[in-house]
């Protein structure tokens, strides 16, 4: 499939409140229904940046995990972000999800966060994750993150052209937009990969405000489509798979990058 359409869904996010932001978020995505291949939402869309673990963790085959599941098959769309998730053994995560419409709970595709924002004492309350997700969708090859990782260059290498959009679903505060914006632009740049980043807005429960800066950034970083500050937002853009192969065959930075063995391995699920 060379095309992928590619929507971007920026919107507050009520705190702590599953119920009301799954009923909220599934209205924002009945409008896509037919007219998009992947969805993807922000960072803890159903609860927001919250620390209470133990209030709102819920399993892989709880309420939300269902919902989106539900709404996969209505969109005949893939979704993708993050929700706060009850592991083994008393652990908790920042669980991303990719689901695509013939997934339910038990099927459905995971990546525990990385990088865990101390700053905000995320790394106190969750564990971190240490696997890589890779995950083959129309023909295209797709790499999850979540907010923070987007920090971290090492972790997102895309050695011998692994993955051909990074996605990363966040809760950036506005403070730091300047940040995100540039960093976005940096994966894109280094990686020779479509980016697609997609922020909350509003104000959260911590008094922390976000104004979205949603973007869908081609491989050279220029913007194949991207949102208002501070405005609710449902916004779709195709990105091109031939023309990203041109791009990598016209200039081909990705065979001159450093191997892993310069940075020590880590461990990787791919699903190629």
């Amino acid at each position: 499939m060379n095309e992928l359409r590619v929507s971007l869904v920026q919107a507050d996010i009520a705190w702590e409140n599953k119920e009301k932001n799954l009923k909220y978020y599934g209205d924002l995505l009945e409008a896509l229904a037919g007219k998009t291949d992947l969805v993807v939402l922000p960072e803890f869309f159903s609860t927001g940046f919250s620390m209470r673990v133990g209030h709102l963790a819920e399993t892989n085959d709880d309420r939300t995990i269902s919902t989106i599941c539900s709404w996969a098959k209505d969109l005949d769309a893939a979704i993708c972000g993050s929700f706060l998730a009850q592991g083994d053994a008393g652990k908790v995560f920042n669980r991303g999800f990719f689901i695509t419409p013939g997934d339910s709970a038990g099927t459905s595709t995971f990546y525990d966060k990385r990088h865990l924002f101390r700053m905000s004492g995320e790394n106190e309350h969750f564990s971190a994750g240490d696997r890589k997700l890779t995950v083959p969708y129309k023909g295209w090859n797709i790499r999850l993150i979540i907010c923070y990782d987007l920090r971290f260059p090492v972790w997102t290498r895309n050695l011998g052209n692994e993955y051909d959009l990074l996605v990363c679903p966040a809760n950036w505060p506005a403070v730091r937009s300047k940040v995100w914006q540039i960093l976005l632009q940096a994966r894109a740049l280094e990686n020779q990969a479509y980016v697609c980043g997609v922020n909350r807005i509003g104000v959260d429960g911590s008094n922390t405000r976000y104004q979205g800066d949603s973007v869908l950034l081609d491989f050279k970083a220029i913007p194949v489509i991207e949102t208002e500050q501070n405005l609710t937002s449902v916004v779709t853009g195709v990105i091109q798979k031939d023309a990203l192969a041109d791009f990598r065959k016209k200039f081909p930075v990705w065979m001159d990058a450093d191997g892993w063995p310069l940075f020590g391995a880590h461990s990787e699920i791919s699903l190629l």
